[in-house]
């Protein structure tokens, strides 16, 4: 038998039964195949569980933003991470051109400076730690300017842990807009 069977059936009865205790691999097709879909309100109220639980094993504080906030933030979260790739791979050829475009996409600007104000309105810490992280980025710049590998890579392990230490103090909260607006 597949040593994943077991766990993938424990996952798909957390799934269909939220609370039902898991069946053998072998009733679990069988009862997979007779039973029909679980109505639309119980996988809702399963899926806040699973919510809650996961909320109560996260400990980090809370950034509430309303959801068009939330996927903008993970968008700039996502192109910072591309930066640092793409900053990566140009130490690899010494493109110290390319270092700087890069980390200049991560670095301070007014424009960024407004978009962590108003993201971290509702999270106190929150705007001066994203608006530091900014600020290391810009130490980059100014090495590869120089052509200083050694200096390059070290700020870009500042930039790093300013990364690493603000994702383990603060994690997204999605809310609505008149929550967001209290």
């Amino acid at each position: 038998m597949n040593r994943l069977a077991i766990p993938i059936a424990s996952l798909l009865t957390l799934f269909v039964g939220c609370q039902r205790p898991v069946p053998g691999p072998s009733s679990m097709i069988a009862a997979s195949a007779a039973r029909p879909a679980p109505p639309a309100a119980d996988v809702e109220v399963c899926a806040a569980q699973a919510q809650q639980e996961l909320d109560a094993m996260d400990t980090r504080a809370p950034v509430p933003l309303i959801p068009r906030m939330a996927h903008h933030q993970k968008q700039n979260m996502r192109d910072h991470l591309v930066a640092v790739q793409e900053i990566v791979t140009a130490m690899g050829t010494d493109d110290f051109a390319a270092i700087e475009r890069a980390a200049g996409r991560i670095g301070f600007s007014e424009q960024m400076g407004q978009m962590c104000t108003h993201m971290g309105s509702g999270a106190p810490g929150f705007t001066e730690q994203a608006i530091a992280f900014h600020h290391t980025a810009d130490q980059i710049v100014e090495a590869a300017r120089r052509r200083d590998r050694a200096q390059v890579l070290t700020t870009l392990s500042n930039t790093l842990q300013a990364c690493t230490s603000c994702h383990a103090a603060w994690k997204q909260q999605v809310v609505d807009q008149s929550t967001w607006q209290r």
